[in-house]
């Protein structure tokens, strides 16, 4: 993992221009706090932040590639390409020559041979920068899944780029402000590819290129999914979804530090941890190490519809199984409630979201597992790959003709969605959130890749597939990504293999649900690995806090906010309806409609502290 950052002028001489980027790719010290690389010249300047994880000594960026004393191109990579290996061979086969083992190497020479094609080649989680000197042009690239994150700002001369948002806004030429698109994305939760939230700013969207030259940019896509038809019996169809996330996993093990695991005791976590395992093993390295978070004892554990049982004895039973090095994170109310924590948090997201205390126990938790290594596995986007989101298994959810998340919020009793309650009416009126929302939802229904003649209970079932993979990544992937950067802690996502997720959303729908359960595939390619009790384990989400004394704070301090006429939000809050929800804390403590209830005060809280640490400028 590691932060870029960068400037490209056509008209102005960046030569000297090592301070202001300097001062950008600052911002994201967190995610490369082990080395630093400036590049200038006169069109264009780079900044890198490194974390080291292979070549601990070497690997400097921006990398440099030149021949006969000319400086051909320039890369900043951020993020690991699995196959380097094979394409350096392939590489050396066309003469090229290394200096080391490093990835940022491996795309340099990569786009010396194919050039932007060099994209369709790549395979792992990472997003990079190639400046070629020559043309004068700027490639920005992000992988298939979009694990990774790059943003950019064109400018009237050139444009900004950066792996957040803050590094750019660092820049004199670029303005905080969110107009009213940028704010019916943050209230919508919508996940927009490509969206940027603050006026003039966009996100390279998973499987494209972004050119830059002098004439403007323009976006080019390299991959996306396709629905091909699926010939395989289900016997095949589970051995081949086995070998593909074995080889995923495998892929991903590769580093010059201790490797972690996080560890939840459900199928998805629990799956990966005992295939790294296991490969750690036949290589003879590990012990792997495990991390969990809980909330208190399992004695305080109060089951409810959502969350049907602890963690803990899962938890346990695999670690003792595989052997495993495991670290238990307890949290408690004052770690949620820290409110340096939660400043921390909403700065390593640079935009508000309803997610609230999820946002701040896993900074909590990242923090924790980065005092034992730099490098973790995660078990996120497997809901979203295998169809365990909650929202697959409820009909109403699956009818719904919107986001089937905004559909759960409806459920769970909110009025306007997610995280919107509790704003101002006139407001929601004037931002049409509901004709905002059914806007992107149609756009990403015309984008669905179906099968000729693809009708009824198949056709639908892959639209919500599509949308897991697609919208729903856009806000699960960031929300643990740029959490984990902030702390200095890489990430890798096995299940966002983009060969495994071609060939399960390629299955019918009869064989992703043949056991009548969610994760039908995952459940029965890793069952011989798990003990019993997690694979026929009901699903239970991210663990949150339970605690009554949480929900009491929370109400407590949404008085406050609503009483303080100096507030940054002071104007945009309901306060008949904050109010309302400060009198019964008891309804924010447990269940589905808490979880939603608490959407709506924590978006308060976040977009207060948003609007005041960024100075954010809302021009409506």
């Amino acid at each position: 993992m590691s932060g870029i950052a960068g400037w490209v002028d056509y008209e102005r001489d960046l030569s000297r221009a090592q301070a202001t980027v300097r001062a950008m790719s600052a911002t994201m010290a967190n995610r490369g706090p082990d080395a630093e690389g400036i590049w200038t010249s006169p069109r264009a300047a780079i900044g890198h932040r490194r974390l080291a994880l292979v070549e601990l000594d070497g690997g400097r960026q921006p990398y440099v590639v030149e021949a006969d004393g000319q400086v051909l191109a320039v890369v900043a990579l951020d993020g690991d390409v699995y196959n380097a290996p094979a394409l350096r061979a392939e590489l050396e086969s066309h003469g090229h020559r290394f200096r080391s083992r490093g990835d940022a190497e491996v795309v340099a020479y990569a786009y010396l041979q194919w050039g932007a094609g060099l994209a369709e080649k790549l395979e792992g989680g990472y997003a990079f920068a190639v400046w070629d000197v020559r043309r004068e042009e700027l490639l920005l690239v992000r992988d298939r899944l979009g694990n990774k994150p790059m943003f950019y700002y064109p400018t009237p001369r050139g444009v900004l780029f950066a792996s957040e948002r803050k590094a750019i806004l660092d820049h004199p030429q670029a303005e905080a402000v969110v107009d009213a698109d940028g704010l019916r994305e943050i209230l919508s939760y919508a996940g927009t590819p490509g969206h940027g939230v603050f006026k003039g700013m966009y996100q390279v969207r998973a499987g494209h290129v972004v050119r830059v030259t002098r004439s403007g940019h323009r976006e080019e896509r390299y991959w996306a999914l396709e629905a091909q038809p699926h010939t395989d019996d289900l016997d095949t169809t589970v051995a081949t979804v086995r070998e593909l996330l074995e080889q995923s996993v495998g892929g991903q093990l590769t580093a010059d530090v201790p490797l972690g695991m996080m560890l939840s005791g459900g199928l998805d976590s629990s799956g990966v941890t005992a295939l790294a395992a296991r490969a750690l093993k036949e290589r003879g390295e590990g012990p792997l190490h495990t991390f969990t978070v809980s909330f208190g004892s399992v004695e305080e554990f109060t089951p409810d519809e959502v969350w049907g049982s602890s963690d803990a004895p899962y938890v346990k039973e695999l670690v003792d199984g595989i052997g495993a090095e495991h670290t238990d994170i307890v949290l408690d109310t004052a770690d949620l409630l820290d409110p340096i924590v939660a400043a921390n948090a909403l700065r390593a997201k640079d935009v508000p979201s309803p997610l609230g205390n999820m946002n701040t126990s896993l900074y909590v938790l990242c923090r924790a597992v980065q005092e034992h290594t730099p490098l973790a596995l995660l078990g996120d986007a497997a809901d979203g790959v295998f169809g365990g989101t909650m929202w697959m298994s409820m009909p109403p959810l699956i009818e719904a003709q919107t986001f089937p998340w905004i559909a759960m919020a409806h459920w769970g009793g909110g009025k306007h969605g997610m995280g919107t309650d509790l704003i101002e009416a006139g407001l929601l009126e004037r931002l049409d959130m509901r004709g905002y929302t059914s806007g992107r939802y149609r756009e990403a229904m015309d984008r669905v890749p179906l099968l000729p003649g693809e009708t009824g209970q198949e056709k639908r079932m892959r639209e919500m597939w599509y949308l897991n993979v697609t919208n729903w990544l856009e806000t699960l992937i960031p929300h643990s990504e740029s959490i984990a950067g902030s702390v200095g802690l890489a990430l890798r996502l096995p299940y966002c293999d983009h060969r495994l997720v071609q060939y399960v959303y390629s299955a019918p729908w009869a064989q992703k649900s043949f056991d009548g359960r969610e994760k039908s595939l995952l459940r029965a390619a890793v069952k011989d690995v798990l003990p019993p009790s997690i694979v026929d384990r009901k699903k239970s989400p991210y663990p949150v806090t339970q605690d009554s004394a949480y929900a009491k704070a929370l109400c407590d301090q949404l008085l406050t906010l609503t009483e303080d006429r100096d507030a940054p939000i002071a104007g945009l809050v309901d306060v008949t309806a904050a109010k309302a929800f400060a009198a019964e804390p008891d309804s924010l403590v447990s269940g589905p409609r808490a979880w939603v209830a608490r959407t709506h005060v924590e978006m308060l809280f976040q977009l207060n502290m948003w609007l005041d640490q960024y100075r954010v400028r809302v021009d409506l």
